[in-house]
């Protein structure tokens, strides 16, 4: 009975890209990734502002592919409040049409010391499977 409900889930997961925009809400991404490097999600910060993932180090913000730029923006910003490393974490929901989007930031983000990750929605697929009882 659980491989069946496991299974249904799976497939309403995958096929969800066909019904809505996001698999998956900016936040749960945040929430992984910033709980597997030690961060702190929704770090507020003196102008109210709030840093997506705060580490000892970086000062990380998520953003979905086509708003690469945004993510620079906000990442610069918050390593100059925080005197902390910027950095984008570029969620790929869309495979190689995210691609472009990648190459875009990573030109920008070389030249201003910015790091950059990427976040894939297989990665939180797994964690559901491997937290379903």
């Amino acid at each position: 009975m659980q491989k069946i409900i496991l299974i249904t889930l799976i497939i309403i997961l995958v096929s969800m890209p066909a019904y809505s925009k996001r698999m998956f809400a900016e936040a749960e991404y945040q929430n992984y990734w910033c709980s597997n490097h030690n961060g702190i999600t929704e770090y507020e910060l003196k102008d109210f502002t709030r840093v997506d993932c705060l580490t000892e180090t970086q000062a990380i913000e998520f953003d979905f592919a086509n708003k690469w730029a945004e993510c620079i923006g906000q990442s610069l910003h918050y390593g100059l409040m925080t005197h902390k490393q910027p950095a984008c974490v570029l969620i790929m929901e869309r495979g190689n049409k995210d691609l472009k989007y990648l190459k875009r930031l990573r030109r920008v983000a070389y030249k201003k010391g910015i790091a950059t990750y990427t976040i894939k929605p297989d990665v939180l697929l797994k964690n559901l499977l491997i937290n379903t009882p």
